[in-house]
Parts: structure tokens; sequence; C-alpha cells
């Protein structure tokens, strides 16, 4: 199957706040204006968390129908925790980014607890997000 190339143009004003149209969907993504944003969107770190909980419950839904498995809804919760010196200039031995992303899941189908945990791994063993977070993928940067 040939490779496929997602693209997403952003574009920033002079404030923290970033639009893109993707598809005909309008997205915003801010600042609290308690960090000097305006507060029109999530941050970038909340919309990449609802990145891979939102890619994991696709998968999800995707094996479910594969599988002919009954799940009549999911909720995921993706929590990271960092260390937000890097990110404001400030020295830390640290690493910039989530130190750990934790990923919990309540599935409702007919499944036992044990059947539902194997569910939830051939998922995220799916979830191109998951994988692009748990395995090195290279970033190339640029002036455009």
């Amino acid at each position: 199957m040939p490779n496929k190339v997602v693209s997403v143009s952003a574009t920033m004003g002079n404030s923290y706040t970033i639009t893109a149209d993707v598809r005909g969907h309008h997205l915003t993504i801010d600042q609290p204006q308690n960090a000097r944003g305006n507060n029109e969107g999530p941050t970038p770190l909340e919309l990449f968390l609802f990145s891979i909980s939102g890619c994991v419950a696709t998968i999800a839904r995707t094996v479910a129908m594969q599988e002919r498995l009954e799940l009549r809804g999911m909720e995921v919760i993706a929590e990271g925790e960092l260390n937000p010196a890097g990110l404001l200039g400030k020295p830390s031995e640290d690493r910039t980014g989530f130190q750990q992303i934790r990923i919990s899941a309540t599935i409702d189908a007919d499944m036992s607890d044990a059947e539902k945990a194997e569910f939830l791994n051939r998922v995220c063993d799916r979830c191109p997000v998951h994988d692009n977070v748990k395995m090195t993928t290279e970033v190339v940067h640029q002036l455009g």
C-alpha cells in the first residue's frame, strides 16, 4: 500500500492564537489568559493529548467493527506530565516534552476486564499517534 501524506498548515498572527483550516474544519490553538493568551482554544499540549486519545478511540471503533465486537462506547483519558522549565527557556535536566503519557480507557462492551485489556493492547498497537509517541520518529524542521 502506498504511503499517505497528511499535512496541516497553521498560521499565527501577533498573539498566541494559532489557526488552521483542516479539510474545512477551523481549528484554534491558544494559551490561557493567565499565560498571555486569549483562551480561544486548547493549548498545543492539550490538543496533542486529545490527538492520542482520539486516535485510540477511533482505532478501537475500527478494530471492534473488524472483529465484530459490539463497542457501545469508550472514554479515553490521556494525561501527560512535564517540567515546564525547558519550554520557558530555563535550564533543566529534564527533556522539554512529556516525561510519560498515561492512557486510561473505560470500555463499554460485553467483555471481561481481561478481554478489555487485550482489546486495548491491540488497539494501541495499531494507533498511529500512539506509535509516533512510543517510537522514535524523525522530525525534520526547516525554513519555508
